[in-house]
């Protein structure tokens, strides 16, 4: 096969077809390929995502696989690492044309390579750091694209954003969310990166910490000469991971967030009041934002590092910038499943209930969005429904999960949601077994396999008034990588 980690000299009018486009970092990369005037072809299962609508907006036609979908005008293909060359016709295709392919990874990297590029690492907090960081450079007119793993909302409802002042023609800056499952994001050059947070995680590729931790180290490592580490120093992996970065390359400049962090970026939190998150930092001031928990303050602390120390290299230190910033944060309101409310409705006695749908599929996630809904929703009532993703790492932090779901007055786990890169036996660890292993650390745990049990459920529980406790109503957050988000779907419908 033909394996190229180049993308065609010209990118307008350059043919490239992407194999699984729904895919969201796929659909991102198309946003941006398509902005610089590339042809645009792909293939997909014939399902419904929500990057439908993207690729609509950009006229996308979504094909079926087939060899016939490698015309003789593909200069190159881009395929998700779900597809694999042995058993797709359209990559086999490819290789019996000898047409150029690469992995999607490969491909941001390519695209990075372009720019003045900054990757935003960690094992929580990318797609919502990136989010946030595209939308200070916004803010604050830099010429930058930005690349998130999601559905942003003030991206515009998209995966990727482009500021006013971004052309072609001069340096502008690219920051994008960067994965460490399989080394993915060794493929990228970064300028700059910003590292939230290193734990263990991806068991069946990485079996022990340290295998992780290495990872990172070595991405780390590929900023050039005195290029940025931008580390949360609240978080011990994080740390650790500088701490490592600096023994191996000395001139790499360390610059800390968090509250521990000393300097500009040194974080203070305040009040959680009227829908509003409030924080300082030296660099900026007091400021806001609106969306809830103490990790999104921080992964704000790591988007006004990144757009503070870019502001200094373009050396466009304007006496408005901080008021920019600013309003920018404010502007942030998450994106496609992080912290997503998705409905409102009435339970039978008349209160409300707000429908979140939450990505989080870490202990540590868990409980820290479980803890800014706490905080931010006091008046409610919450009940997680949460869908474990993978066996490998449901195994491997069993006690973790269990632990994790404090914050939460009602808990109901569904069947795991297994991963077609491993081969778990589905008999080691199961759904029920995590919520037995819950029911140590917490008295009102659920076991419901399947979707319509649980909506069925989750009805049975929004039936009576939720206490002087919790007078506002409830709070029911479908949480997971699975495909949960539907039971909050079903039981909107039934309280309909």
């Amino acid at each position: 096969m033909n394996h190229t980690r180049e993308l065609p000299a010209t990118l307008r009018d350059a043919h490239i077809h992407f194999v699984g486009i729904k895919g969201t970092g796929m659909a991102a990369l198309v946003e941006i390929l398509d902005a610089a005037g590339a042809k645009i072809t792909g293939s997909d299962v014939a399902e419904r995502f929500y990057t439908d609508e993207i690729l609509e907006r950009h006229g996308i036609s979504v094909l079926p696989f087939s060899a016939g979908n490698i015309t003789d005008d593909v200069k190159c293909v881009i395929y998700s690492s779900a597809y694999s060359p042995s058993n797709n016709p359209d990559l086999q295709e490819a290789d019996r044309k000898n047409v150029p392919v690469m992995l999607y990874s490969e491909a941001l990297g390519a695209v990075s390579a372009l720019s003045y590029s900054c990757g935003v690492c960690g094992v929580h907090g990318k797609t919502t750091t990136t989010g946030l960081a595209g939308t200070l450079l916004k803010a604050v007119n830099l010429p930058a694209q930005a690349l998130a793993g999601s559905v942003i909302t003030s991206f515009g409802n998209s995966c990727t954003m482009t500021t006013p002042t971004f052309t072609h023609e001069v340096k502008h800056y690219f920051v994008a969310e960067t994965c460490e499952y399989q080394r993915h994001f060794l493929a990228f050059h970064p300028q700059k990166i910003i590292l939230t947070a290193v734990e263990s995680d991806h068991q069946d590729y990485y079996p022990t910490y340290e295998d992780i931790r290495s990872a990172f180290v070595d991405y780390c490592c590929l900023l050039p000469e005195h290029g940025q580490l931008i580390y949360c120093a609240d978080e011990a992996g994080a740390v650790e991971v500088a701490g490592l970065v600096k023994e191996r390359r000395g001139d790499v400049q360390l610059v800390p967030y968090g509250e521990k962090a000393d300097g500009d970026y040194r974080l203070s939190f305040g009040t959680v009041e009227k829908g509003l998150h409030r924080f300082s930092v030296p660099a900026i001031g007091e400021c806001a934002i609106g969306v809830p928990g103490d990790h999104n303050v921080r992964n704000a602390c790591a988007a006004i590092a990144l757009c503070c120390e870019l502001l200094k290299t373009d050396r466009k230190n304007c006496a408005d910038f901080k008021e920019f910033i600013k309003s920018g944060l404010l502007s942030f309101a998450g994106g496609k499943r992080r912290s997503e409310i998705v409905g409102r409705a009435k339970t039978p006695a008349g209160q409300d209930v707000i429908f979140i749908d939450d990505y989080g599929h870490h202990p540590t996630a868990i409980k820290t969005t479980l803890e800014g809904y706490r905080a931010f929703y006091r008046d409610y009532k919450i009940i997680v429904d949460f869908m474990s993703h993978t066996y490998t790492r449901t195994a491997a932090l069993l006690d973790e999960f269990a632990s994790s779901f404090s914050c939460a007055d009602e808990v109901i786990i569904n069947k795991i949601y297994g991963s077609a890169r491993e081969h778990a036996d589905a008999t080691t660890v199961t759904g029920e077994i995590l919520a037995e292993k819950t029911r140590q650390h917490h008295q009102h745990v659920h076991y419901c396999a399947e979707f319509l049990e649980a909506a069925a459920l989750g009805q049975k529980l929004l039936q009576q008034p939720s206490g002087d406790t919790y007078p506002s109503g409830y709070l029911f957050v479908t949480m997971g990588a699975g495909d949960n988000w539907k039971v909050g779907t079903q039981l909107m419908e039934k309280l309909k």
